[in-house]
């Protein structure tokens, strides 16, 4: 598993893409093998105040990142229909997609938007799903003699709005010098006013980064410090940001300085210098014939902009010819000199997207400044970190591989409870989305009619059976598997009129390939006809069920949770063993602790011994399983905790199974930690059972609803 690094920015104007380049390019000069993912194309806003073009200035792997990436219509659509958790499951099918034989993932976050106030939302998210380490870019935005205090005080408020001291993910900072705005509007009273900006004055004011790094709450993993060699622009790509139009295109050159030209001609002559851009009035055509006579006196003027080019009669500009000749890039606008001079104050040093020599340039000279040491960390950390991933399956591996194994799988799942709204959209999403072939259960004109009103679109891969039509067909199997019970015909009419019992009924007939249900029913009504009509597997005492507990950083297994009130130790060892089987099915490596209230040999009394038996139990029919008990849940769960209580525990403090003592336990644990956490859990599944029959929560949300009918497609390609 590829080590995943998110950096996040956290200004909205600055030279994000191509600082990612450079760190890259640092870390593939080390030898490590690196990749890079974009989750979502975001819209680049500051280059042209109309643009609607991808952002895409970085390509360090000479790729079509952009096709790989989340669009951001796409993604404001899922939100805007609480469909998040779908949009992550695309991106992380997409990430996977790039991990492959790279050590190390650099994954691009969003910039910050007023446009769009979800975007640090959807970083965290994506962080998490990911469980990345991050790396926070932050925007040195002043260029004073008091930067330093004023960047050390930006930083230490980062800090403390990431909590840096709790999220241990947050790994280091990067500090970008680079991406100040060429330009600053000051004072026009004044005679200096007229110069706009100086591209060389910025690097006086770099910053001392031994007292960033000595002082900085966050590790200080690169301070890139401002340099003309990277910061100036091409005239082209200023007229481009302006939508100018050209009266000479010219040759390719420089912006180091920008010059508005708004004095008298004997004032203005003194800024006719190489690399300046000069903005010019059309009603000034003596300052725009001087700058001419310097162009043609080799005086490398980096272009021309005119404004208020409306007034400009365009046939004399066949007087020009000679200038043009010397390469001289000049263009017009229609805006006056003052709204030029606002648009051209939002203009920054980001690379455009064909420049590609200045974006080598960029991204070789961040790559030497990143912090050497750190990179050098990364050669050491690989193996291990590797070795800890895979040991731990995350809430989004666990999603995406359920999905993709269910896909494989072409089952058909029953959904008795068809009229239920919440289950006809689940049965359209799994149709959909390609987990499952489903049946509903249920008059076909109400479910038809309910989809309507709801504007659920009914696939017509979704199989709708008329319960009434066809109960008659199993009456007489019914008797027969009943017949010890005194089963009639009368009866097993009565008891068919139960569209669970007639769903269990075309399961055990194999006319379908699992059940869910429990959206209106209890769980009693769910289960009680699979315990008559389907029976346990041979050698199970009992049926329990389990619930996988989506955390952001792992999966856990809870059982029972759902089924048996107070199992004797044979029976708590039957679920420890069931739950640790159903662990291996679905990619969580068991580690099963057996909670109780005390751990090892502090506490007695029957509730203890019950655990401590069952620990026992397992460990003679399983010696395979790694098993500990009695633990409490803090033990179980915490490396600290279980360092004083249970040093020598091979289970204690990274427990994946929980295997509760009885159901009042089980139960309570699952909703605290599911509400208080904030967390799915999908569940309950049912483990022992002949066939896959699975239980819903009344309160199941769709998503709920859905991921259990792909546990259900796991189940019945597996087990049965």
């Amino acid at each position: 598993m590829a080590r995943t690094i998110m950096f996040i920015p956290r200004d909205a104007c600055m030279a994000f893409n191509n600082l990612l380049g450079g760190v890259f390019r640092a870390i593939k000069n080390s030898g490590i093998r690196v990749g890079f993912f974009i989750p979502i194309a975001q819209i680049c806003n500051h280059r042209t105040p109309s643009s609607t073009k991808i952002d895409d200035n970085i390509n360090p792997l000479n790729i079509n990142l952009e096709g790989s990436a989340v669009s951001m219509h796409h993604v404001t659509k899922l939100i805007r229909s609480s469909q998040v958790d779908i949009l992550m499951e695309e991106i992380f099918i997409r990430y996977n997609q790039s991990i492959d034989k790279n050590d190390v993932i650099l994954v691009q976050g969003l910039i910050p938007s007023y446009n769009n106030p979800y975007i640090s939302m959807l970083n965290n998210k994506i962080a998490q799903m990911l469980d990345a380490e991050i790396i926070l870019v932050t925007t040195a935005t002043t260029v004073d003699n008091n930067s330093l205090p004023k960047l050390k005080e930006q930083i230490a408020l980062i800090a403390h709005s990431f909590r840096i001291s709790q999220n241990k993910n947050i790994i280091g900072i990067i500090v970008n010098h680079i991406d100040n705005q060429l330009i600053g509007i000051n004072d026009f009273s004044s005679r200096e006013s007229g110069v706009i900006g100086t591209a060389h004055n910025h690097s006086l004011f770099n910053l001392n980064k031994q007292n960033l790094v000595d002082e900085t709450p966050i590790p200080l993993l690169g301070y890139i410090p401002w340099s003309l060699e990277i910061a100036s622009p091409r005239s082209i790509d200023i007229f481009r940001y302006l939508h100018a139009s050209p009266i000479n295109t010219g040759k390719m050159r420089r912006v180091t300085s920008i010059m508005v030209c708004t004095y008298p001609l004997e004032d203005t002559l003194e800024i006719f210098r190489p690399g300046a851009l000069l903005v010019i009035s059309s009603h000034q055509l003596d300052v725009l014939l001087a700058a001419c006579l310097a162009a043609l006196n080799n005086i490398h003027i980096a272009g021309i902009l005119l404004t208020d080019s409306y007034s400009i009669n365009q046939a004399k500009w066949k007087w020009y010819n000679v200038v043009f000749q010397t390469g001289l890039p000049i263009f017009q606008v229609a805006m006056n000199i003052w709204e030029t001079v606002s648009h051209l104050n939002r203009f920054t040093l980001e690379a455009a997207r064909d420049d590609i020599t200045n974006i080598d340039r960029i991204q070789t000279y961040v790559a030497r400044h990143i912090s050497i040491k750190w990179v050098d960390s990364l050669h050491q950390s690989i193996v291990k970190h590797s070795i800890i991933k895979r040991s731990n399956l995350s809430s989004a591996e666990f999603k995406y591989q359920l999905i993709q194994r269910s896909r494989k799988m072409k089952k058909c799942i029953l959904l008795p409870e068809g009229e239920e709204p919440r289950i006809i959209r689940a049965a359209t999403m799994s149709v959909k989305r390609g987990i499952a072939n489903c049946v509903l259960l249920g008059n076909p004109d109400n479910i038809k009619r309910i989809a309507f009103q709801l504007d659920i679109q009914l696939s017509s891969d979704i199989q709708i059976m008329n319960p009434e039509i066809i109960r008659e067909q199993y009456v007489d199997r019914l008797i027969e598997l009943r017949k010890t019970q005194g089963m009639t015909k009368l009866l097993a009419h009565h008891q068919l009129k139960d569209n669970v019992v007639l769903g269990t009924m075309m399961l055990e007939r194999n006319e379908v390939d699992g059940l869910v249900s429990g959206s209106i029913n209890t769980t009693a009504n769910t289960i009680r006809p699979a315990l008559q009509l389907i029976k346990r597997i041979p050698n199970n005492l009992l049926v329990s069920s389990v619930f996988f507990m989506l955390l952001p950083k792992q999966v856990l297994v809870y059982g029972d949770c759902a089924i048996n009130r107070n199992p004797n130790p044979e029976e708590l060892a039957d679920i420890a063993i069931q739950s640790a089987n159903s662990a291996i099915a679905f990619g969580v490596e068991p580690r099963i602790a057996m909670i109780s209230y005390s751990s090892g040999h502090s506490g007695t009394g029957e509730s203890v011994e019950k655990v401590r038996q069952a620990t026992h139990i397992v460990k003679a029919k399983r010696p395979e399983l790694l098993i500990d008990g009695p633990l409490q849940y803090d033990t179980a769960i915490m490396s600290n905790v279980a360092q004083s209580k249970a040093p020598t525990s091979e289970v204690a403090g990274q427990a994946t199974v929980f295997i509760f003592p009885d159901l009042n336990t089980g139960n309570t644990t699952y909703k605290a930690v599911q509400h208080s956490a904030n967390i799915n859990a999908i569940g309950p599944m049912l483990q022992g059972l002949g066939k896959p029959v699975n239980d819903l929560s009344r309160g199941a949300l769709v998503e709920d609803i859905f991921y259990t009918i792909a546990l259900t497609v796991v189940q019945a390609s597996i087990c049965y």
